[in-house]
């Protein structure tokens, strides 16, 4: 079974960090694209990043360029992404999920699994 299990949500204030990681299993994590997905209450979900196979590309929303890092270790089957200055506007369950998948569940209004909570407090 393809699957990805997210970690590292908590609460923080503004203005503080958080570092999510996602353990995929079930398929050859090398060989995908992936993703960050986050969706907050009452909201739509909304693509964060992505990262190429080998980690050489890295993609961002506006909303949090300049602020998160994606990353991946490859030997560890392990997508990672760092989130530094956040806003109360970052607050949202994060999931991350092969990129091509993610497309197609924000098109259709699916879901991602587990995820991990984020809270961003003022």
């Amino acid at each position: 079974e393809v699957q990805c299990v997210e970690s590292g949500g908590g609460m923080v204030q503004s203005g503080g960090s958080l570092r999510l990681s996602c353990v995929a299993s079930g398929f050859t994590f090398r060989d995908y694209d992936m993703s960050w997905v986050r969706q907050a209450p009452g909201k739509g979900p909304e693509w964060v990043s992505a990262i190429s196979l080998d980690g050489t590309s890295l993609y961002y929303a506006d909303s949090v360029k300049g602020r998160f890092t994606i990353s991946r270790d490859n030997a560890k089957n392990t997508l990672y992404l760092q989130m530094n200055n956040l806003k109360p506007e970052d607050t949202a369950l994060y999931s991350c999920a092969r990129t091509q998948e993610a497309l197609v569940t924000l098109e259709s209004g699916g879901s991602w699994g587990q995820g991990t909570q984020v809270t961003v407090s003022s």
